[in-house]
Formats: C-alpha cells, sequence, structure tokens
C-alpha cells in the first residue's frame, strides 16, 4: 500500500470519528492534550516523582496470551515503549492506527523487541478478553514478541490510563495520542498518531539513545 494514501486514509479516519465524537462521543483526538492537561501529564508527573513504579503503578493487567504481568515491573521497566489505546471492536481508526505502528515496527529494524517496545492498552476491558485482543493483534499482523496487548480489571486498566492522561468514561472516545517515553531516562514525548511512520520511528530511537535520567522531557 502507498504509504502516502495510507497516512491520508489514517487522517481522513480520525477527522471522521472526531466529528462523530460530537454526536456520539466517538474517538476525539482533538481533546487529547486537554484531557491529557487535566488528569496529569506523564512527561511532567514522572520527572516530579523520583518513584516511576508509584507513579504508573504496578498494578497487575493481562497480556492477549492471557499472561499475569505488573505494569511497571513487567512491562515498562527498563525500556523504551510506545504506548497507545485502542478497543477490538473499533472499526476505523483503531486498525488504522495499529496499521500504522507495523510500518513504523519495520522502520525500527532489529531495535523492535530489544530495545523498543510497543504497548497496546485496552479502553473496554470488560469487553476485550485476551482472546479478543489477540484475535485483533493477528488480524493486524501485530502478534509479535516486542508488542504486547493489554487488558485486566476494569478498575486497574482505568486507574492506568488516568495515570497516562489516556482514560476517558467513553470507550469510543478514548484518546488516539501515542505515548512514547525512555522509561529509566524518564523522558517523555506526546505523537499525534498521524505523524508519517519515518518520523515516529526516528523520535523512537532518538529517545531509546539518550540514557541520561531525569533528562528533560522530549517535546
Amino acid at each position: 500500500m502507498n504509504s502516502g494514501n495510507f497516512t491520508s486514509r489514517l487522517a481522513l479516519a480520525l477527522v471522521l470519528a472526531g466529528a462523530a465524537a460530537a454526536h456520539t462521543g466517538a474517538h476525539t483526538p482533538a481533546d487529547d492534550a486537554g484531557k491529557a492537561k487535566a488528569q496529569g501529564d506523564p512527561a511532567q508527573n514522572v520527572r516530579a516523582r523520583p518513584d516511576a513504579r508509584a507513579y504508573f503503578t504496578d498494578l497487575e493487567l493481562l497480556t492477549h496470551e492471557g499472561r499475569k504481568v505488573r505494569f511497571y515491573s513487567d512491562v515498562l521497566e527498563g525500556r523504551t515503549v510506545l504506548i497507545n489505546v485502542i478497543y477490538t471492536n473499533c472499526k476505523d481508526a483503531c486498525p488504522l492506527i495499529t496499521q500504522h505502528l507495523n510500518q513504523v515496527r519495520g522502520l525500527l529494524g532489529d531495535r523492535f523487541g530489544r530495545e523498543i517496545v510497543f504497548v497496546t492498552l485496552s479502553s473496554d476491558p470488560e469487553r476485550d478478553s485476551p482472546a479478543a485482543l489477540r484475535g485483533f493483534a493477528e488480524a493486524q499482523n501485530a502478534d509479535l514478541s516486542g508488542w504486547v496487548f493489554l487488558t485486566g480489571a476494569k478498575p486497574n486498566v482505568d486507574h492506568i490510563l488516568k495515570k497516562l492522561g489516556q482514560f476517558s468514561p467513553s470507550v469510543e472516545a478514548h484518546s488516539t495520542l501515542l505515548i512514547a517515553g525512555n522509561v529509566p531516562a524518564k523522558r517523555w514525548a506526546k505523537i499525534r498518531p498521524e505523524a508519517p511512520p519515518i518520523a515516529i520511528a526516528e523520535r523512537l530511537k532518538l529517545l531509546a539513545d539518550d540514557p541520561r535520567p531525569g533528562a528533560p522531557a522530549a517535546r
């Protein structure tokens, strides 16, 4: 598929989803920055809190393979991560963003899964079982080592999404922003999902290459 056409389709899906949100509460990318400010911005808050485990929490979640994991110690600790939010019944933006990230993955080469991992959280944990998430991942060619899809008890998932500034009371109105971070260095960035794959990949490489603890957040 032509990358320009794909990016145009993704941008159109986000625009249409945002328009639908005015009537139905669907994806609202235009409101993402406001939500992050209201709920807490990890780029600001993690620097203010020396204990990242306490900030992000170590609540238990389930992977798309059915494994129990702790969010900080098993998923984030020691890694550079790209985090996004989906729900498996989504028919437009979520599949397109996942395919977009698959292009990013390809541009990372052997750094994907070794230095940089992808983390996809469900905004609909009550319906998104591990099996549902695995089916979604397989359909998007994203059932890969180095890419984990997470669900779990709704209070745990909601709490983590709030910490990330990605929570919405409506499943469909979840944030489409990407959250990228070098966890040990406490460097974090918010990335628009329609950004070109090469731009996202280069941003991730720059984040991963900075080992300085307490470095200023990327902007």
